[in-house]
């Protein structure tokens, strides 16, 4: 999957300063990556660009015509007339069953399929909202704190769970958790704080994701870590 932006400029309606301001930036899958910031650099907007919900003021977004790309966040809801598992099935292609019983599973949600959504706890539906994504065709899917609401240990199974079964498919996960960018993905690609001019460009830090098998040391994941709160706590100058 192949995704690139170039001189991408966008500015909310009524606002005094851009978002984007000629920014270029490229996504090459498959793989897991993570997008990181510090809040109100524009991460869900550059997602909502990607994903087509917004469109730029300027610049293009290129991207396969063939391609499918998926966008969710962990303020969805499903509908709540019905059951949790009722919802599940009616929205799960018949060639998917299999994976979707293979995804609750790993989710420890099996249990809750004849709860409504709204009796759930906040963790449960972010896993719940997340699997209804995962057994839909696509070849991006963008994930927006997905899992904030999800304990440590368990959010660590569904993402490590993620890159085994979907080997072959792009992830642009969304996270306030520094320390789990720098772990899961291959590369986080970091929006530094934001100037009065606008974002101009997208540092990337390569994670620790790309080393499959190995558990990274302390050592390297702290200095993962800093590389990247370095990056999102920089300013993003205009260039000449």
């Amino acid at each position: 999957m192949h995704i690139a932006c170039r001189h991408l400029h966008y500015t909310y309606p009524g606002a005094d300063s851009p978002v984007f301001n000629n920014l270029d930036w490229t996504l090459e899958g498959p793989g897991f990556f993570a997008l990181f910031g510090l809040s109100g650099t524009g991460k869900s907007t550059l997602a909502r660009l990607i994903s087509g919900e917004l469109s730029p003021g300027q610049g293009e977004i290129d991207c396969p015509k063939t391609g499918c790309i998926l966008y969710t966040h962990n303020a969805e809801r499903i509908p709540g007339w019905g059951t949790v598992g009722a919802h599940l099935r009616s929205v799960t292609p018949a060639s998917k069953t299999s994976l979707l019983s293979t995804i609750l599973k790993d989710y420890g949600m099996e249990a809750y399929l004849e709860s409504r959504f709204s009796g759930l706890s906040m963790g449960q539906k972010n896993r719940i909202n997340l699997a209804r994504y995962l057994v839909q065709e696509f070849d991006l899917l963008i994930a927006d704190e997905v899992l904030a609401n999800v304990d440590e240990p368990t959010r660590n199974h569904i993402l490590e769970r993620l890159k085994i079964l979907f080997p072959q498919k792009t992830f642009l996960y969304i996270s306030h958790n520094v320390l789990e960018v720098a772990r899961f993905s291959q590369a986080v690609y970091v929006l530094p704080h934001a100037s009065a001019a606008g974002t101009d460009r997208i540092h990337k830090i390569t994670g620790l994701g790309h080393q499959e098998g190995r558990e990274a040391s302390e050592e390297l994941v702290q200095e993962r870590v800093y590389a990247i709160l370095r990056s999102a706590a920089s300013t993003s100058e205009p260039r000449p």
